[in-house]
């Protein structure tokens, strides 16, 4: 398929950037044509939802005009269907917008509505969340000692964003704890590169993916280039970190997929409706050329980055590690209402190239890590000799540069699952490429 793809479909969790494709015409039913035809609501519950508004308008303790209580049916109308639809006004529009060119103002966290609370997908990387220490799976009770409210969640989430540099205190209840803590923090304006990198050895390099913009996959093609030019040789293999990747666009997910796979499928979804079923399969040319990768997964592994981690474990291109993801496996359309309203509504499950849906069970690794850190010796080493240590011993050829040292220096020495990636990725490399993934002289423009 072509490059450009001409798919707007959302797989995001909530917040998360989103491009739909025109809505259906209203001439149009939206069903597929065996579907049983259901041309009237159940007199039942009309009279039931028409009870329930008069009796909201007349004995409520406060007065609520028709058009507040119109917008929380709507609003309650698409919670209640999953966490993920929901109904968006101008500003939501305007907050998906900003999240997929990068920039917004706030505190760099993706949240998600859990059963009354807001649950923590990720934190954006370098953004005052993460260096506050909030985690994915960290639940906000309060925010500036309000508790939050159940049936308000869109207020407390618009609340997180705000003017660069004005205070705000989250009660954060970590997990595995039962104590919340107050979190202060500063909002600032959230510049996210999607793509970092570095070489962690000669010849091995890191690819970190913060989440799925519009522009993602071009930035991986510059990133990796840069990065073979540093290394002044093709690349023996690299480490690609999704840990903690909310998610983002489908079609930044399918191109980064496509960037390390020279053909297969790298995902499909399935929907009710004829225009929900797509495959995307890759194209020929690998960024790499065949050589290594190692995938760091964990528990803020969501969405889009669950495609690309499926995609590669599944045609065998990646070997997974770390912990199971997230396990969002729907595809959400955004389908304008008119030039300031739209719903986000989900309208297809999406599938791995096996043809396994991951909704709710996640992806589990290969290789599955504990979520441990590395920490350096406090106390005096244990004594150790070696040929090196022995009065007047012949000087080796790398002595004087500190032997294998400056390779080691390198690597991130608290971080445990990079360094078993590490590891094992120089496994692999002493196998050599996989036999399915031959060099291929072609590029993907």
């Amino acid at each position: 398929m072509s490059r450009r793809f001409a798919v707007s479909l959302l797989l995001a969790l909530s917040a998360m950037p989103v491009f739909a494709a025109d809505p259906p015409s209203p001439e149009v039913p939206v069903r597929p044509a065996s579907a049983p035809a259901r041309d009237h609501v159940d007199l039942a519950d009309l009279r039931a939802f028409t009870a329930v508004y008069s009796l909201v308008r007349q004995a409520y303790v406060d007065d609520v005009d028709d058009h507040r209580l119109m917008q929380a049916a709507i609003r309650g109308l698409l919670a209640g269907l999953d966490p993920h639809s929901e109904y968006l006004g101008k500003e939501q529009l305007e907050d998906l917008t900003e999240d997929t060119t990068g920039s917004y103002a706030g505190l760099g966290i993706e949240v998600l509505q859990v059963d009354g609370s807001l649950r923590v997908i990720a934190p954006i990387d370098d953004s005052p969340a993460e260096r506050a220490g909030i985690k994915a799976g960290d639940t906000i009770v309060r925010i500036d000692g309000k508790v939050l409210q159940a049936d308000d969640l869109e207020t407390a989430i618009a609340s997180l964003r705000g003017k660069p540099g004005t205070p705000i205190t989250l009660s954060v209840l970590h997990e595995k704890q039962t104590v919340p803590v107050d979190v202060p923090l500063k909002r600032e304006v959230i510049r996210v590169a999607s793509v970092r990198g570095r070489l962690l050895e000669p010849g091995y390099a890191y690819l970190r993916i913060g989440q799925f913009q519009a522009e993602t996959g071009a930035q991986l093609r510059r990133r990796v280039e840069r990065l073979i030019a540093d290394n002044k040789a093709p690349l023996r293999g690299a480490v690609l970190d999704l840990r903690s990747n909310p998610g983002g666009l489908l079609t930044s997910a399918v191109e980064v997929g496509d960037e390390f796979l020279d053909s297969g499928v790298i995902v499909s979804t399935h929907g009710r409706v004829k225009e929900s079923d797509l495959s995307f399969r890759a194209t020929p040319g690998d960024l790499l050329d065949g050589a290594p990768m190692v995938v760091l997964v964990d528990n803020g592994t969501a969405s889009a980055a669950e495609i690309v981690a499926g995609a590669l474990k599944d045609n065998h291109r990646g070997l997974l590690m770390g912990r199971r993801t997230f396990g969002k496996g729907s595809v959400q359309t955004v389908l304008p209402l008119d030039a300031e309203h739209a719903v986000k509504l989900t309208t297809a499950r999406y599938f791995t190239p096996n043809g396994t849906s991951i909704q709710a069970a996640g992806i589990q690794p290969d290789i599955a890590l504990a979520d441990l850190s590395l920490s350096q010796r406090t106390g005096e080493p244990s004594l150790s000799y070696g040929e090196r240590d022995l009065t007047n011993h012949l000087k080796g050829a790398n002595e004087a540069e500190g032997g294998d040292a400056a390779g080691a220096e390198k690597r991130d020495l608290q971080d445990y699952a990079l360094n078993e990636a590490l590891n094992a990725l120089k496994a692999l490399a002493l196998r050599g490429k996989a036999p399915s993934q031959q060099p291929d002289a072609s590029s993907k423009g």
